[in-house]
């Protein structure tokens, strides 16, 4: 992930890697679901990937100011120092940090050993994903074993945690077609239930949407 980070007064982090094979790291870390910043342990920021730079533009729980990352509140900024401190000593931590709307996202922050800047540790931030799956990989998903649109979208609102009765009050039909979608998806997955559907999904690569018009295969 060697590169350049230029950061606008919007709070947008751009990151440009030189050719070369960083150059094909910085690639398949932007094609993640989930963001990555890389920090010294003061907050200055290094790299991100594409997903990070997304999360960071939209200032919920973290941003970027002079270079430097900044949580959006002084009790947050606290966990965040706390943490970097933690890794500079070589330890690694969960955080997690609240959105304006009260959600929370948890940020691992790990200390990447023999990667150095200026004789300092470099610090990795990993965001949690913002769903079980993203839709990518999820349609892909539903190509491979050739599930309908109608059941690829109920298995998108299963996916977030939702019942069969409340997924069928999203769709506005009837609980007995969902049920009837969960039945024809578990015969095409192989899947026991529910659950072990949406456990299937949930350990699929964590592919984002970094070219959403790719071709899907």
């Amino acid at each position: 992930m060697d590169g350049q980070v230029d950061v606008t007064c919007g709070g947008v982090v751009h990151a440009t890697a030189p050719a070369g094979p960083g150059n094909g790291w910085a690639l398949v870390m932007d094609e993640l679901a989930y963001g990555v910043v890389l920090a010294s342990p003061q907050g200055r920021v290094l790299q991100v990937n594409l997903a990070a730079r997304q999360e960071l533009a939209r200032r919920q729980v973290l941003a970027v100011h002079d270079g430097m990352l900044q949580t959006t509140d002084a009790c947050q900024s606290r966990v965040l120092a706390q943490a970097l401190a933690r890794a500079e000593t070589g330890r690694r931590c969960l955080i997690a940090l609240r959105t304006s709307s009260r959600q929370r996202v948890s940020v691992a922050v790990v200390p990447l050993r023999g990667e150095r800047t200026e004789a300092q540790t470099t610090v990795a931030l990993l965001f949690s994903r913002a769903s079980v799956c993203d839709a990518v990989m999820l349609c892909f998903f539903a190509r491979t074993h050739g599930l309908t649109p109608s059941e690829e979208q109920v298995l998108g609102i299963l996916c977030q945690g939702y019942s069969a009765p409340q997924t069928a009050a999203q769709l506005k039909v009837a609980v007995s077609t969902v049920r009837s979608h969960v039945r024809s998806m578990c015969a095409k997955t192989h899947a026991n239930g529910v659950r072990a559907l949406v456990g299937q999904v949930a350990v699929l690569p964590p592919i984002g949407a970094a070219h959403l018009h790719d071709p899907l295969h």
